[in-house]
């Protein structure tokens, strides 16, 4: 990669700005300042406590942002939905706050009218079917506040569908699960499959009428990881229409990474902490443990590799970015922050990607897909009325 490619990166990012599936400020900020955006202003160098703040997201050429309204998983019932419209919350206060840079996006023209302002498109993604409590009335409710995507699990499974890093549960959806993915088609949310288990995917992908995202995982034949995508899904996306987001977090994309990161999350544990914590005491347990165990370092190049992959198996029209920023305490060399993006797209460069494939995995690809699940609601709400039907009804259970 040379100046030359770096240079090419930005002219192309100009004009086909990046559209990043998964961003996790939204509960950086609950957890550092409980949404207390004067003690944490991302209008100020955030580079102390955060991967995210306007002046990297300016330099890193991003045009459009899914901000995770991501809740924990041990965040149950009506705990979880409260937890998540705080979460939706916060992000209508950024918007509001900060009106010159973010402007809320709810539809694929609203990205690409954003684009043309200069000015990034908001839009939201839910992390976890969790946040929904088993309601098919809540899920409506987060799409009318503005969630355009939900991930069907995270971490751990649900009543109604198997997570990608827990035991087998259900066999991937339940007949109510199944009934999730059909009503989130018929108002327009995507199906997001990051974090579910093979199975989920296989079972959604049979079950939805539109495309499906994956928000944030990469290539499963370059590093396997369950997080990561099986090529026999990939090979599906071209006939579902949907698109698969690589991501950057390295436990993900290195094989290297994935027994350091089981070792740091029990070193995490014995101190009393969630492995996921990434305040400021989280981070200094990490950072310690680092110093006394070296990290296998991932880089953009790593990245590459899973996107060389995916367009292979996916075909061009079928991947995009979702990085996963301020959702993982440790990111690859070149790739630090959001200013990175420009750095992957210079050493696809020097790959030889052309400007058409590098238009389409930063900026087309996504808002086609939004586009046109628009398109299938449409239609399906001509033909069929909101669902009222109940895990209990569906699966027999309370």
């Amino acid at each position: 990669m040379t100046t030359n490619h770096l240079d090419a990166a930005l002219a192309l990012l100009a004009e086909f700005p990046v559209v990043d599936g998964h961003n996790d400020l939204p509960w950086a900020l609950r957890e550092q300042v409980r949404y207390d955006l004067d003690r944490l202003d991302i209008a100020a160098d955030q580079s102390a406590h955060l991967h995210t703040d306007l002046a990297r997201m300016k330099a890193g050429c991003v045009g459009a942002q899914f901000w995770s309204v991501y809740v924990r998983t041990d965040m149950t019932g009506d705990e979880a939905v409260s937890a998540t419209l705080e979460q939706v919350d916060v992000v209508a206060q950024l918007i509001a706050r900060y009106p010159g840079h973010l402007v809320r996006a709810l539809t694929a023209d609203d990205m690409e009218s954003a684009r043309r302002d200069g000015r990034i498109a908001s839009l939201m993604g839910a992390e976890g079917g969790h946040s929904i409590n088993n309601s098919l009335a809540t899920l409506r409710a987060l799409h009318t506040l503005g969630v355009r995507y939900m991930t069907l699990t995270h971490n751990d499974n649900i009543a109604w569908a198997d997570s990608a890093t827990d035991e087998p549960g259900v066999g991937g959806l339940t007949a109510f699960g199944r009934e999730v993915v059909r009503e989130m088609n018929r108002v327009g949310m995507l199906v997001d499959l990051s974090h579910v288990a093979a199975s989920t995917m296989r079972a959604a992908l049979e079950t939805t009428e539109a495309p499906v995202v994956f928000s944030h995982s990469s290539a499963r034949a370059v590093c396997d990881h369950p997080r990561n995508i099986p090529d026999d899904v990939l090979a599906a996306l071209p006939a579902n229409g949907g698109v698969a987001m690589a991501t950057f977090v390295p436990k993900f994309i290195l094989p290297e990474a994935v027994s350091w990161t089981l070792r740091a999350d029990e070193n995490m544990r014995a101190h009393g902490l969630h492995h996921l914590d990434t305040t400021a005491g989280g981070m200094k347990v990490q950072h310690a443990f680092e110093a006394a165990n070296p990290r296998p370092m991932a880089t953009a190049s790593t990245v590459a590799d899973h996107l060389d992959h995916m367009r292979e198996v996916a075909g061009i029209d079928h991947i995009g970015i979702g990085g996963d920023y301020d959702g993982t305490a440790f990111t690859p060399s070149g790739l630090e922050d959001v200013a990175g993006y420009p750095n992957l797209i210079a050493e696809l460069i020097s790959r030889n990607w052309s400007t058409q494939d590098l238009a389409k995995l930063t900026w087309q690809n996504a808002v086609r897909t939004l586009r046109d699940a628009e398109s299938v609601a449409r239609e399906l709400q001509t033909t069929r009325g909101p669902s009222n039907a109940t895990l209990e009804q569906l699966d027999g259970q309370s």
